[in-house]
Parts: C-alpha cells; structure tokens; sequence
C-alpha cells in the first residue's frame, strides 16, 4: 500500500480517498508528504457501518481538485462493500489521474463467477493484493499488481521502504499460492461463497443477529457486494460486536476476523470447512440465548467524519505533548486512534479530537470487557464434595486419585439412575448443556469438547471414504453429532445398552445439526 501511493504522489501532490482506508494508507501520506482529499463514505445507519464512495461525491472531489494526482478505492471494504469500480476507474482516468486500488480483501476476486469486478478488469493502474487473507499464502505476503507504470520506478519505490533481505520463504508461498489458485482458485472461491451463503442463511434463522448480503446493493455507494464475506449485526440482541467477539475467542474457541461497535465480521477462506461454520452458528445461538439484553444506550454508528486541521505528514512531525483522553477534547490528534482489526482510524494525525470521538472512543474501551468472566478450575480432592453441591452449583469430575475438574453451572435439568448407570444433565456458562454419566462429562453443547472430535475427525482424516459407521455405545449422541458433518457418511447404526441415556439425550440435549 505505501509503495502504491508513493509511486504515484510526490511531496505535496493530492490524492482522492475515502476517509474509511486502512492505516498504511495515511502512514504513506506520512512518508511522502501527499495531501488527502477525502471522499466520506455512506453510511448505512441501521448497520453503522460505512459504505463505498459514491460516484457523484468523487466526481466532485475530482472537479474541485483537478490536480489531484490519483483515485484511491477500497476494493471490497472489510465488510464486503464495494463501491462502482469500473465508473470510478473511467471517471479519473477522464481526468488524467491514477487509479490506486487497496485490493487487500480481494484476492479471490480474479477467480470466479458472480464476484465483484477486480481492479486489473476495471483498467486499474495499481492494485495492492493480500494473498495471505484469503488466498492461502504466509501472513505478510502480499502482490503489487501494476498496469502500465513504470515498473523500474516503482520497484525503486519499494526498495526504499522493505528490507533488502527479503525472505524467500514469504516469496515461495506467494509462488505456491498463484499456482494453487491459478489451478484451482474458481472452485476453491466458488466453495467458499457457498460456504458463507449456508452460514448466513442459518444465522438468520436464529433471530436477534442479521447476516447481510447482496441485498444490501443500491446500484451507488454499496454497487456490489463480496458474498464470500461473513459480517453480522448484533446489536440487536443487545451486545456490541466488540463483545461477540470476545466471547467468542474466549469461551468458544472460535477466532474470528474482528468485531465493532455493533459488528462481527467471520473472514472465510480456502482452509475452512462447514464444521466449522457449524461450530460459529451454534455458538453465536447459545450466546444470544445467555446474553441478549435491552440493546437501549448502545451506539449504533461506527463511521465519524473527522475535521482534518492538518496534513498527516505536517501534524505527525509536529511539536507534540501525551495527554490524558479526557482532557484532548479541541486539541489536533498526532498519531493514529484505532481498533485493530481492522485498523482503519478513528483519529488520524492532523485531525480533530471532537466530543463525538471523545464518546466513541470511550464506549468502545468499555465495550472489551466482558459482562461475564467463566473459573474452570482443578481442585485439591475432598472426599466431602462428590457430585453437585447444591449451595453454590459446582460439578466436580474425577481425573485422578487426587485431582478432580470442577465447573460452574447454572443448574441440574435432569438427574436419574438407570438399571446401568447415574445420569446427570447440566446447565454451565462454559460448555453449555452437557451430560454426565456416573460422574463423568460425556456430551457437551459445545461442539469442540475435545472427546468427540479425537474420537471422530481424526480417523475420518485418515479413512475419508469410510461411508459406513457403526457406534457401538453412544447413546449420548457426541459421535453421531459429529459423523452427520460428514457428507460422504450415508448410513450410521447406532448400538446403546442404556435406553434411558439415549431418551434422556433425545429430550433434553442439543439434537444433531444436518449439513
């Protein structure tokens, strides 16, 4: 991204952008001395988020700076909002300006059908592509597709700014990632995009959450949308996206790209599965049945527009003091403001701190605590506690001699002794329903619970053509929970001693999810 913009703006040239770019854009303007001409982006109000560039505002950028050496656009934005590349592309080229295309979200793009348009297909002069987001190659790997520059000039560009050790090892999976795609990449995209089109379908059938798509489009500032992009709203259900996140990392296992004020964004790619999506639907269902809340009080715009005061190259060499937030109402910002992901700024250098910010600022601070912090502990063993201490609803399970797992719940919703075994189902903030049988945790709501999936996903990678799969005992349903994911599994028979194990586990416990 800086050798893009520096290869094509000199100290105190204008460059065209909107103000919703990522961080190294405005650290390019730092280096090279350009002055930004932003374009605010729409906003979409029940989303919070910012949009495209509309053709219209840029035009006007464009008349009122007809200097201006070059148009810089997101192609897609990280929600996935791509802005009418090919009218933009035209309209500056009219003009005599640049086209610079941050590309970094969309490297699939140049492979497959119904994808929105690529900045080398739209006659784009520079595109600044992130294979490794979505394109498979080693984090920091990235393209610097260029059309019709100079390429000596730009190459000296990129010498000033990267090591002159480059690592071989980042340029090989680059090479091995360009064959992969160029082999494979319309089906591997196409998957995806189905991939993500399943996981909307399902979120929304929770309720309280909205996964957008395609019909978010209104021909302007949202011209297209990047389907393989998983972004929901949450803010409907009380927690802000920040929040969501967070307890998705921390409770779940499940990492996803990023969340906002109102947003989560889930970032597919050529290594997931529909397991894995599964996992995320069933994770955010029990998060929404734990946590939903009165949403009054939340913010529901993500997008400030800044009041720019200075250059960013002017303000961030400038003389400078570290003061308290509180106390930087008025004063002009001297370093970047962000949350990272995805790392566009709330506060650039050169502009403003207003009480809008101020706010934003705060909120979002406070929205990385958790409303709830979960202990798993292991304890000392007490021969006193066996079982559930009805006082403060602890599960204890025995692993040896002298330690033993304890759990928080919630509460028992199902206790019996059967001719075989004692049966026991609980509530827990950390692994949701589970089942245990003579004291110890069988099935878990949580899909990862670790059992399962050794005793599953591993010898399926090993014997994928297994299409046949008998259960000898698992009346619990963890296995077959896990064998149904399989498409290629046609028939499992199932063979339980304990008929009350199985209609307790019917009744009460998560019931498999088909693919």
């Amino acid at each position: 991204m800086q050798s893009m913009v520096m290869s094509a703006c000199k100290r105190g040239e204008k460059i065209i952008m909107p103000r919703n770019v990522h961080r190294s854009a405005i650290n390019a303007l730092i280096l090279s001395g350009a002055i930004p001409i932003y374009v605010n982006p729409g906003v979409n109000h029940e989303l919070g988020i910012s949009l495209g560039m509309s053709v219209a505002d840029v035009k006007q950028a464009i008349l009122e700076n007809p200097d201006a050496k070059a148009v810089l656009i997101n192609n897609p934005t990280y929600y996935g909002i791509c802005s009418n590349l090919k009218a933009i592309t035209e309209l500056a080229h009219q003009h005599n300006m640049l086209v610079l295309v941050d590309e970094a979200h969309g490297t699939h793009f140049y492979f497959g059908e119904g994808l929105p348009a690529s900045a080398m297909s739209v006659g784009a002069d520079m595109a600044a592509v992130s294979m490794h987001k979505s394109g498979g190659s080693l984090t920091q790997s990235s393209l610097l597709l260029v059309n019709g520059l100079s390429e000596g000039y730009v190459r000296q560009i990129i010498n000033l700014t990267q090591t002159t050790s480059g690592s071989y090892l980042l340029i090989s999976s680059l090479d091995i990632s360009r064959r992969n795609l160029a082999l494979r990449g319309r089906a591997i995209f196409e998957k995806v995009a189905q991939m993500a089109e399943y996981a909307r379908a399902e979120i929304n059938q929770i309720g309280g959450y909205y996964a957008y798509g395609r019909e978010l489009i209104n021909g302007d500032s949202i011209y297209d949308f990047d389907r393989t992009k998983l972004s929901v709203l949450t803010r409907d259900i009380g927690l802000a996206g920040i929040e969501v996140y967070d307890i998705l990392r921390d409770e779940y296992d499940i990492q996803i790209e990023f969340g906002d004020i109102g947003n989560i964004l889930a970032y597919l790619s050529i290594g997931d599965r529909i397991m894995d999506l599964e996992r995320l639907v069933s994770a955010l269902s029990e998060i929404k049945r734990r946590y939903a809340k009165d949403r009054t009080g939340m913010l529901s715009q993500e997008y400030i527009r800044p009041e720019v005061i200075l250059a960013p190259q002017e303000a961030f060499y400038a003389a400078s003091e570290s003061t308290r937030l509180e106390d930087s109402l008025g004063r002009i910002c001297g370093e970047f403001v962000m949350c990272y992901p995805p790392g566009i700024p709330i506060l650039a250098p050169g502009e403003k701190v207003t009480a809008k910010v101020l706010e934003y600022i705060q909120y979002a601070k406070g929205k990385r605590l958790l409303p709830y912090r979960y202990t798993r502990q292991s304890c000392k063993r007490n021969p006193d506690s066996e079982g559930v201490n009805d006082l403060d609803l602890w599960f204890t399970e025995k692993h040896t001699n002298n330690v033993k797992l304890s759990i928080k719940v919630d509460r028992q919703v199902y206790s019996a002794q059967s001719e075989f075994q004692r049966i026991d189902i609980f509530d827990s903030l950390e692994f949701g329903r589970f089942l245990t049988l003579d004291g110890y945790m069988m099935l878990t709501e949580k899909d990862e619970f670790i059992y399962h999936e050794m005793i599953v996903h591993v010898p399926m990678a090993i014997l994928p053509q297994v299409n046949k799969v008998l259960v000898i005992g698992g009346g619990d349903g963890g296995a077959v929970r896990e064998l149904v994911r399989y498409p290629e599994i046609q028939q499992i028979d199932l063979v339980e001693i304990d008929a009350q194990v199985i209609e307790a586990c019917k009744n009460i416990c998560r019931k498999p999810q088909q693919n």
